[in-house]
């Protein structure tokens, strides 16, 4: 005779919860442009050091390739000019990698417990994903020129609103202090890059 279950005895253990689904890296980077928190919350608590590290990659051709000292070096010897395009990419991503570890220091200063692989790479691939507009009309078009300023002003604005989103997301930070952690990092990335002092 089979036994009812008591009233009083404990739940059943829940299943085990099912793995997350793979985040490709098309997903990550297209899906921050129009579902940013849905993106930025399944990315969470995710190291993402290939997408990071291929966006610098990219990015730094994009923004070499916008300059004129490049199509110089270029006319008097192309292996010189990709030799210069390659130590720039190094350059960029070490770079990148840096303010990562900056904003995650200054996060967890401020109370935050967001783990370093996860931080570091997701700001890297927010800060170049949405700068990637940008560097595509600045490829084609001078850097001076109304559409690539308009560019970067908007795109300045995403990538800090979305870095903030991120900071507050993975290390349980309120609004203002995400803000704080971010703000010294993308204000100067974003003087030094996007409006810089010369376009050449």
């Amino acid at each position: 005779m089979p036994v009812s279950a008591s009233p009083h005895s404990p739940p059943a253990p829940h299943a085990s919860a099912a793995p997350r689904r793979r985040l490709y890296w098309h997903r990550l980077f297209f899906g921050l442009w129009y579902r940013p928190v849905e993106i930025l919350d399944e990315a969470r608590d995710r190291s993402v050091w290939g997408a990071a590290a291929f966006l610098c990659m990219l990015c730094g051709v994009l923004g070499t390739m916008g300059k004129d000292s490049f199509w110089e070096g270029w006319r008097v010897g192309p292996a010189l000019a990709l030799e210069a395009m390659a130590i720039a990419d190094v350059v960029l991503v070490l770079a990148s990698l840096l303010l990562g570890i900056v904003t995650q220091a200054i996060a967890r200063r401020l109370g935050g417990n967001g783990k370093f692989g996860p931080t570091v790479t997701l700001f890297v691939v927010v800060f170049w994903a949405t700068d990637l507009p940008r560097l595509a009309l600045d490829a084609c078009l001078a850097g001076d020129s109304f559409p690539v300023r308009a560019a970067a002003w908007i795109t300045s604005a995403f990538g800090y609103a979305f870095a903030t989103l991120l900071i507050r997301g993975q290390h349980h930070l309120p609004t203002h202090k995400a803000v704080a952690a971010v703000s010294i990092q993308m204000l100067a990335a974003v003087a030094l890059l996007k409006f810089p002092a010369t376009t050449g």
